[in-house]
C-alpha cells in the first residue's frame, strides 16, 4: 500500500491552530490528536488499498476525517471543506498550512472501500482500544443500544416503503388521469399479482 505518511503536526500549523483555538473552547479534533495521537495506523486498513499505483491519502487520516465527520454531522463536502480550511482538522491530520486537501468524493470512496473489504467496524474498534488503553473506558460495563444504528436500520427499512408508497401514489394518479395510457404502459394484472401482496 502506497500512501501519504501520517505526519507529525507541522510547527506552523500547530502555532496557527493553537492561536485560533485560544479564542474559545479547545476543538475536539485537536484534542483527539493531542490525547490519542496516531489513532488509525495505515496498516490497519492495508488490505483495502492496492500495493501499486499513485500514492493517495493516508487511510488513517481518512478514517480520522470520517470519525470527525460523523461526530460533527458533516456531509462529505463539508468534511472536505473543513480539511481544506479548518485549522482544527489541519492540526488533527498533521497537514501543512498550504496543503490543498482533497475532493469530497475521496471520503465517499474511502467508506466504500471499507465496506467492500468488511472493515467498517475497524475505526470503532481502534477508537475503543485506544480509549481502553488509556483507562477511559472499561470492558464489562453496561452495554447500551447505539441509537445511531437503530436510526440507520429504521431509515433503511423506511426507504423501500417510501419508494413503494411513492410508486403506488403515482400509479393511482395515472389511473385517474390517463387510464388508457396506463393500461397500455403497465401490465396491470401481472403488476397487481406480483406487487399487490
Amino acid at each position: 500500500m502506497q500512501s501519504r505518511p501520517w505526519p507529525q503536526v507541522p510547527e506552523l500549523t500547530a502555532q496557527a491552530a493553537r492561536a485560533v483555538a485560544a479564542r474559545g473552547p479547545y476543538p475536539l479534533a485537536m484534542r483527539v490528536r493531542d490525547e490519542l495521537g496516531e489513532l488509525f495506523p495505515d496498516t490497519e486498513f492495508a488490505e483495502a488499498f492496492a500495493e501499486r499505483g499513485r500514492p493517495g491519502w493516508s487511510p488513517g487520516q481518512l478514517a480520522l476525517v470520517t470519525v470527525l465527520q460523523f461526530v460533527e454531522n458533516l456531509t462529505d463536502r463539508a468534511a472536505a471543506h473543513r480539511v481544506r480550511y479548518g485549522m482544527d482538522f489541519r492540526y488533527a491530520l498533521g497537514l501543512e498550512l498550504d496543503d490543498p486537501g482533497f475532493d469530497a468524493s475521496v471520503v465517499s470512496e474511502f467508506r466504500a472501500r471499507l465496506v467492500e473489504h468488511s472493515l467498517e467496524e475497524k475505526a470503532l474498534e481502534l477508537v475503543l482500544s485506544s480509549l481502553r488503553d488509556r483507562g477511559l473506558v472499561k470492558a464489562g460495563g453496561k452495554q447500551r443500544t447505539d441509537s445511531t444504528r437503530v436510526l440507520a436500520a429504521v431509515r433503511d427499512l423506511n426507504r423501500p416503503e417510501l419508494d413503494r408508497e411513492t410508486l403506488r401514489a403515482a400509479l393511482e394518479a395515472l389511473a385517474c388521469a390517463a387510464p388508457d395510457w396506463l393500461a397500455d404502459a403497465v401490465p396491470v394484472r401481472e403488476w397487481s399479482e406480483r406487487y399487490g401482496p
